[in-house]
């Protein structure tokens, strides 16, 4: 398949073209998807878009379209597809800039399977204190600018 990836510095622009070498395992016409070479867990897979862009909002909604069915295929092929909340899960991280822990500059989807509590991806999520009015007032400015 031809590669849409343009920026010639970028690594995962490179690895779709076939510069740098991959464990390849599903290819599209917007997509392409390999295991990642650094792991935190056997079967850990990146999933990139082949537009290139920095961020989520930087990528044309027909590449964004097909990653998530690609997932759910890889899902299914690490036999991670059970249903119900207890066993084997998963997650899919993206992440958007530097602060957000982004490592590479261009969209990338993380499938990290989770055997174990303490196996795969860890997460530490500091929730706030609910504030209804504060929850309130975000809620009208987020409807107002989606008006628009």
């Amino acid at each position: 398949m031809s590669a849409v990836a343009h920026d010639a510095a970028c690594i995962f622009c490179k690895i779709i073209k076939g510069e740098i070498p991959s464990f390849k395992l599903v290819e599209t016409q917007y997509s392409y998807s390999f295991l990642d070479i650094q792991p935190t867990e056997e079967n850990h897979i990146l999933i990139i878009p082949k537009h290139h862009g920095g961020k989520l909002h930087n990528i044309p909604d027909e590449y964004l379209a097909d990653l998530l069915p690609v997932t759910k295929k890889l899902v299914k092929a690490i036999g991670f597809d059970q249903d119900g909340p207890d066993g084997p899960g998963y997650n899919v991280l993206q992440n958007n800039g530097r602060i957000a822990h982004q490592e590479v500059d261009h969209v990338h989807f993380h499938l990290i399977p989770k055997k174990t509590k303490d196996a795969g991806l860890i997460v530490g999520w500091p929730a706030q204190e609910t504030d209804f009015a504060k929850l309130s007032e975000m809620h009208k400015k987020l409807l107002a600018k989606l008006e628009t």
